[in-house]
């Protein structure tokens, strides 16, 4: 505990807030239109809500002080929009039968070692590529606001580049005290939007059925891997954390299992918000990282708690200053993976290629850009690389 009140700092603590704020933001609208997709009551919507809350906040938490590794757990993205079409077709109870049999999958992964092979044989060109292709999308947001709110847009942004130059451990802290300070004198918050209402927690009993287990169950191990696992190791790889992959598979797994019957669709590894814990933003010492996972737990914990004011939360303030605060919060991480995708010449077009796809978005027989960018990175990797005579130093060029 000594050593927890020692390794605090304001920009671990912000870095951690920005990055829950930034996964409510847009990621849990998905759930909500999936919700209204298959009908479901408040009461439903809102345990859902509580429940990928809760399991975020607690295996964060549990996992980031084990460790001493900035580790930011989320609900599944792209588990979120299989539920848009898939759940009003086959009911919630189905549903809730199909995650607890794609955590069970999850789990048999998750112990026998395997996804860490896997990622040991990865390169790290490749790795780094998927995560700038997966920020890209958030990098340009902050210009698309540009026009929509033209003076919050360019005083966060002259703020930021400010700070970059005066004090880069405050620069994103210092963003969203500006964006929330023009926000406020010019008038533009929404202070009626403002509502407060608890979560209410409701057990639901499974169904289990074979059309359950290969339309929904099947996909959503395969996207929770590609998707979320697969980026959310390459963060933590990129920024020299050699956290193996199979306990937090693992726990994931079970942190899943355990709150399904609440309706939580799954709990994975992030990987867009755990770019702003893991880089130089959060803390220049590696080591004092794991402070911003642990914030964002503890902010979790919060908004799940109090169910639909969370919603309100971002209801009231101007979605420019979200999208603005998630693309400027993220420049580093961003920087710091293209150079990586870039940095190993006989690596160089195949870190390019997974860059490019994944930054695309391209969506192709259920599965994410992410696989596809992996996958092209890797056809490319074989294809120019293998067999080809390595410089003399690349080995040290890859090392940590």
């Amino acid at each position: 505990m000594k050593d927890l009140f020692k390794d605090c700092s304001l920009s671990a603590i912000v870095a951690g807030l920005i990055a829950t704020m930034i996964s409510y933001a847009g990621p849990l609208v998905i759930i909500f239109h999936a919700a209204e997709a298959a009908d479901l009551t408040h009461a439903q919507l809102s345990s859902w809500v509580w429940a990928v809350s809760m399991g975020s906040a607690v295996l964060g938490a549990l996992l980031s002080l084990r460790y001493r590794v900035p580790v930011v757990i989320a609900w599944s993205i792209p588990g979120s929009a299989l539920l848009v079409t898939a759940l009003p077709q086959l009911g919630l109870e189905q549903a809730i039968g199909a995650y607890l049999l794609a955590n069970l999958i999850l789990l048999l992964i998750g112990v026998s070692g395997a996804f860490d092979r896997l990622i040991a044989r990865l390169p790290d060109s490749i790795a780094a590529g998927m995560q700038a292709g997966i920020l890209f999308s958030f990098g340009i947001e902050v210009f698309r606001a540009l026009p929509v709110q033209p003076a919050l847009v360019l005083a966060m942004f002259v703020t930021y580049l400010l700070m970059r130059r005066l004090q880069p451990r405050y620069a994103v802290a210092a963003v969203l005290c500006v964006g929330a300070a023009v926000t406020l004198l010019s008038g533009q918050l929404r202070s009626e939007a403002l509502v407060l209402e608890l979560a209410s927690p409701q057990f639901i009993t499974p169904h289990f059925s074979l059309a359950a287990l290969f339309s929904l169950a099947v996909p959503m191990v395969l996207v929770a891997l590609t998707g979320q696992f697969m980026p959310g190791m390459a963060v933590l790889r990129n920024a020299g954390y050699p956290t193996p992959a199979s306990p937090l598979i693992t726990a994931s797994a079970v942190g899943g299992l355990v709150l399904a019957p609440f309706a939580c669709h799954g709990l994975n590894l992030a990987a867009v918000t755990a770019s702003l814990c893991t880089g130089r933003e959060a803390h220049e010492n590696p080591r004092r990282r794991y402070i911003a996972a642990l914030s964002g737990s503890a902010l979790y914990l919060l908004l799940g708690i109090a169910g639909a004011t969370l919603m309100s939360l971002f209801a009231a303030f101007p979605a420019a200053l979200i999208a603005a605060l998630a693309g400027l919060a993220l420049y580093g991480a961003i920087s710091e993976a293209l150079a990586r995708s870039l940095a190993e010449p006989q690596e160089r077009d195949a870190g390019l290629f997974t860059f490019l796809v994944t930054a695309s978005g391209v969506s192709f027989l259920g599965l994410s850009a992410a696989f596809w960018g992996l996958l092209f990175g890797l056809g490319a990797h074989a294809l120019l690389a293998i067999g080809r005579p390595r410089q003399p130093g690349a080995a040290l060029r890859r090392s940590p």
